[in-house]
Parts: structure tokens; C-alpha cells; sequence
């Protein structure tokens, strides 16, 4: 890299999962498109850079639930990821779902690619820390690491996401054996045919049944959740990748009640299209979201979110035909309702299902949470978000789902000023609502990366 001392442009990517990387891939791109001096440090405490956890896995059977045509890290180039899978021999097409493993090693690759593309003007570190604070350093930010040295950059991308919260706090004790906090670790920790209860209903478990299913030949897998709702299914024969038809979502909505009106006009003028319909408002999800004030976005959240979830995170075809052949075969069970209490017996637990048809004991074997995002940003076991909350670097939403940012994505503190770290994903959904999938978020990568490049150089110092 030539520096140009008093142009060189200091980033920290906290986080290096989807988003970081995604953050990561187009810092570097713009910075060899404009010929501008960077050093970008990527921070993850996991010392694996490139797919996180979601995308890391291995079985096959663990699809995508969007069509590759969607899943590009760049808007402007839909056909990316497409070309990616052509160029490895697969015959592959946009309605196509892919593995998600493939996507991991396509984002730890399209990292790669990248960085050889920028190495005239840009460096790029890879750091295993833990980071567990950021302050002033002037016009600087210093990002201070467990065990390690701190480090300055001119600005911090926070792309760590919100983690799960763990809807059974206080029912088990910490380390409970037997109990899989993490989805992700879920498969490889279940070692026999043991019936298993899975919290949430949503896509996780339905990968997590099918991982288990196929492991263990005895083993049954019942899920609950409040309201008992699978997501639907993407349609059969391949999702379209072309621009969905439908009515134009309004200008603006001023109550709950307006948008459901809106919404159910819509469906009810082609109601075998509703996926188009709700592809088709996916785009101005946020534009309306932040024309509702607060008590209506907690009435959505409380009311209409579980419905809108199930019919917009779709599931791949092959995945729901999958789920519902367990269920047929009794080897899925999926309850409506809640746990009331869990109790460690040998070789497992014995739960309280309270749902619809009374309250119920079931001998389980292993317990998984794959809730998902649930609970206050404030509750989160994750120290830096912690840190930052507690000395007012940021500040939560005002539903408290993640921080608030200004239009920008840069966080606001507790008295409002904005400071230079930006945030990515699911810590802005409080203010977003449609703000964790791959689309939105290399729409906010990008929009973060050319706002660094517009930032004058400084002094270089060490």
C-alpha cells in the first residue's frame, strides 16, 4: 500500500460475520474504486472471518431461504453470486436455494477477492479479540480488546448483532447440561435419540429438526412457540427473481389500522400472489415503519409481526416439504403455547407445556432455544453492547430492540450527538423494522462505505 499519510482512512469492522464482511467487501471496493489509503482492522472474538454463524454450517440439507439471484453482495451486480456457483461447476440459477454453507464460503471469498483488488491502496488485519468498549481519542475512536492492546480507527463499523435472547433465564441453572443455548450448535451437540424440545417455531428449528431427524432415526423433535406458526413456504418450482407485481404501497400511513387496510386490499386482488404482495412492500417496509409513531409500532410488534414474520422470512420449498413430512410421520411435533417450567431429571428434563388444550408434562431429552431476537437490547449478555449503554455511547431504541441511529446508521449517544461508529443490521431494526436479511443489508454496507470515503484525511499518528 502507498500511504498517503494525510489520506489514509482508519476503519474497525467489529464483527466479521455476513455483515461485517458485507461491511468489509465494500469498504475495500471503494476504496479502490477512489484510489483512497486504508487500513481496515476486522475484530470478531470467534477468530473466524467471513460466513458467521448462520452461514458456517456444513449440511447440505441447511438451505437459503432466499433465491441466489437475491443473495448478491452487490446491489448493482445481481448476478454475483449466481457467477460465483457457476465458475465452481454448479449448474445453478437465480430461483435456485442454495446451501447456506456455500454462501459463507461465497462471502469469505468475495472478502478475498476484494482485498486483492485494493492491495495497492488498502491493508487489511484480521484480530481474534474480544472488543469491550469504545471512546474519544479526539477526533479518533479507540476500540479497547480483552487481552490485547487498544486500537484507533477514524471510525468503527458495529456489526455484532443482537444475539437471542433466552426465554428460559431463571427457569435452569447456567450450564445446564443438556440444554443448547445456541441453535447453531444444536446438531453436533445432540449425541443421541433422545426426544428433543425446541423453543421457537420459526426457520432455525425447522433446519434443526431436519439435522436431528436424519441423525438420530428415533428421534422426535417437538417445537413451541407462543403462537404455533411455521413460516410458509417460498413457492414450488422456483421463486421469481423479477420485480414483484402488485399495488403500490401508499405514500403514507398515519395508524396500524391504515396499513392493514392497505394490505388487505392488496391480497385480496390476487390472493395466489400474497408472496408478491409482500415482496413487493418488503422495500418500503422502513419508510413506513418510521411514519407509525411508537405506541403503533408496539401495537404491530404485539399483534401483527408473528403473521408478517411467518409469510415474509419464507422457508425453501424442499425445506417446508421436508418439515411437513416429519410432522406427517409424527416425528415433528409442534405445540401452540408456552413453557411454564423446566426441571433437570436424569439423562434430562421434565417440561410444563402450557398451550391451548390445558397444561401438559413432556420428558424430553435436550432442550434448544431458537427464539431467535427476543427481549430488550439492554438485556443482552454482550459486553461492548453493555459498555456502550452504561457510559452513553449509545443509547436504545425507543423500542428497545436495538440502538438508535441517525438516517446514516451512525450512533447516537445518550445526548443525541452522533459519533463515528455505524451500525449494521439487526441493531437497527428498532428504527428500520426490515433490517436483517442480505438485501438491506449490503444496502446500508454500501451506503456506510461511501460515507467513509467522503471523510477528509488526517494526520497519521500510532
Amino acid at each position: 500500500m502507498t500511504e498517503r499519510d494525510g489520506d489514509l482512512l482508519r476503519v474497525a469492522v467489529v464483527g466479521a460475520g455476513a455483515s461485517g464482511t458485507l461491511a468489509a467487501v465494500h469498504l475495500l471496493r471503494a476504496a479502490a474504486d477512489r484510489g483512497r489509503p486504508l487500513r481496515l482492522v476486522l475484530v470478531d472474538r470467534s477468530g473466524e472471518f467471513g460466513p458467521g454463524r448462520a452461514y458456517r454450517t456444513a449440511d447440505p440439507e441447511h438451505l437459503l431461504n432466499t433465491p441466489a439471484g437475491r443473495m448478491s453482495a452487490f446491489a448493482d451486480d445481481p448476478d454475483h453470486f449466481v457467477r460465483w456457483n457457476l465458475g465452481r461447476g454448479r449448474d445453478v440459477d437465480g430461483a435456485a436455494f442454495l446451501p447456506r454453507g456455500d454462501y459463507g464460503r461465497y462471502l469469505t471469498e468475495a472478502l478475498l477477492a476484494e482485498e486483492r483488488r485494493a492491495g495497492g491502496v488498502a491493508v487489511v488485519e484480521r484480530v481474534a479479540a474480544t472488543a469491550t468498549g469504545l471512546s474519544a481519542d479526539g477526533a479518533r475512536v479507540v476500540v479497547e480488546q480483552a487481552e490485547r492492546a487498544p486500537l484507533r480507527a477514524d471510525l468503527v463499523v458495529l456489526a455484532t448483532g443482537v444475539g437471542g435472547g433466552d426465554p428460559l433465564a431463571g427457569l435452569l441453572p447456567t450450564g445446564a447440561p443438556r440444554y443448547v443455548a445456541d441453535p447453531w450448535d444444536g446438531a453436533a451437540a445432540i449425541t443421541d435419540d433422545s426426544p428433543v424440545l425446541v423453543l421457537g417455531t420459526g426457520l432455525s428449528m425447522m433446519d434443526l429438526a431436519i439435522s436431528v431427524t436424519r441423525a438420530h432415526p428415533r428421534a422426535e423433535v417437538h417445537a413451541v412457540s407462543r403462537h404455533g406458526l411455521l413460516p410458509r413456504p417460498h413457492r414450488t418450482g422456483g421463486a421469481s427473481v423479477a420485480p414483484p407485481r402488485g399495488p403500490h404501497p401508499p405514500e403514507r400511513v398515519g395508524s396500524l389500522r391504515d396499513l392493514l387496510a392497505f394490505a388487505r386490499r392488496g391480497v385480496a386482488e390476487d390472493p395466489d400472489r400474497w408472496r408478491e404482495f409482500v415482496d413487493r412492500l418488503r422495500p418500503h417496509a422502513p419508510r413506513l415503519w418510521q411514519q407509525l409513531d411508537i405506541p403503533e409500532r408496539r401495537r404491530f410488534l404485539d399483534r401483527v409481526n408473528r403473521y408478517w414474520d411467518v409469510h415474509r422470512h419464507r422457508a425453501a420449498p424442499a425445506t417446508h416439504r421436508r418439515v411437513r413430512a416429519l410432522m406427517g410421520a409424527g416425528r415433528l411435533r409442534v405445540h401452540r403455547g408456552r413453557v411454564a417450567g423446566l426441571r433437570p431429571v436424569p439423562d434430562g428434563f421434565e417440561a410444563d407445556l402450557v398451550t391451548r388444550a390445558g397444561r401438559r408434562s413432556l420428558r424430553v431429552g435436550w432442550v434448544v432455544n431458537a427464539t431467535g431476537f427476543s427481549g430488550e437490547v439492554t438485556d443482552r449478555p454482550d459486553p461492548l453492547l453493555r459498555r456502550l449503554l452504561d457510559d452513553g455511547t449509545a443509547r436504545p431504541d425507543p423500542l428497545g430492540l436495538g440502538l438508535t441511529t441517525g438516517p446514516d446508521g451512525r450512533v447516537l449517544d445518550r445526548r443525541g450527538a452522533p459519533r463515528p461508529v455505524f451500525v449494521l443490521g439487526a441493531l437497527r431494526r428498532g428504527e428500520l423494522f426490515e433490517s436483517t436479511a442480505v438485501p438491506e443489508i449490503r444496502a446500508q454496507a454500501a451506503a456506510v462505505a461511501a460515507t467513509a470515503m467522503a471523510i477528509p484525511g488526517r494526520e497519521v499518528t500510532t
